[in-house]
């Protein structure tokens, strides 16, 4: 059984050490493991966003420098020959994805062990329910004073999510604050001495979300607020005179209308046929 330091809230130390749960800290290390875990949670950091230029993206060296015989020189055909000076690279680091996968029982194998090994070196401790009812700084610092951690890397690892607490370490680069369920093992690896809430480590331990409401403050600029006077009552319109009324409309005179000529009889086809018979007239002197 592995034992571990216990303190209380404040920082004081317990008579009796705290017996960390067999299950999970039986002293399993291994080192293989943990060197694959750090090697992919490394990876997974780059950007892939590195670039260099070969020959056909540098500008320029598009006509031959000199003339391939008669001058002494050595043979060239464009001055972005990867021997010449601001040339192309060869064989240059392009953009790529290091995204590296690992299996679930490996990642949670490392992480074991990484546990397992601060907590045979000393550097484990078991703290009782952070009480941080507002984010305060100098309460973290002085917490880490007593524990005699105060100038190595301490990783806190807390019972759920602590946001008081989370806020109060952001001004120290030393200090970083996490729920336990969510540490990896490059981050307990990373810490010199890890501190772990009461809470995480119990069989029956359910996570807990501790939040804080921030009182509102006035800006330092903000003046209190003016009275103002009221609106004195608007007067009364006064009322308009009614419009005369517009005579009515004389009625237009209707013009008479001017009857349509009758329309002349049409001639009837016997008469045109008679003028046809008629025979024409002579002319004098004719035969």
């Amino acid at each position: 059984m592995i034992e571990a330091p216990h303190y209380s809230a404040a920082g004081a130390k317990r008579d009796a050490s705290f017996a960390l749960p067999e299950e999970y800290f039986d002293g399993t290390v291994n080192e293989p493991v943990l060197h694959q875990a750090v090697k992919v949670f490394l990876n997974n950091q780059r950007q892939g966003t590195h670039q260099t230029k070969t020959r056909s993206f540098v500008s320029g060296g598009n006509q031959k420098p000199w003339k391939q015989k008669g001058t002494g020189r050595a043979r060239a055909g464009s001055s972005r020959s990867p021997l010449w000076r601001g040339g192309g690279i060869v064989f240059g680091p392009s953009p790529r994805d290091y995204r590296t996968d690992i299996p679930r029982k490996v990642r949670l194998l490392a992480r074991r062990s990484a546990l397992n090994t601060r907590a045979a070196t000393g550097g484990f401790l078991v703290v009782e329910a952070l009480a941080f009812s507002s984010p305060k700084t100098g309460q973290l610092v002085e917490l880490l004073t007593k524990l005699g951690i105060g100038e190595k890397k301490v990783l806190i690892l807390t019972h759920g999510v602590h946001e008081a607490l989370y806020l109060s370490s952001r001004n120290l680069p030393r200090v970083h604050v996490m729920n336990y369920a969510e540490a990896a093992a490059y981050d307990i690896l990373w810490a010199d001495v890890i501190v772990v809430e009461e809470g995480a480590l119990a069989d029956d331990a359910t996570p807990a979300i501790r939040t804080f409401t921030p009182t509102p403050r006035p800006a330092p600029g903000d003046a209190a607020p003016v009275a103002r006077k009221p609106k004195a009552a608007a007067k009364p319109k006064a009322e308009s005179k009614p419009k005369a009324a517009k005579p009515e409309a004389k009625p237009a005179k209707k013009s008479a209308a001017k009857p349509k000529a009758e329309a002349k009889p049409a001639k009837k086809p016997e008469a045109k046929k008679a003028a046809a018979k008629k025979p024409a007239p002579k002319k004098k002197g004719g035969k």
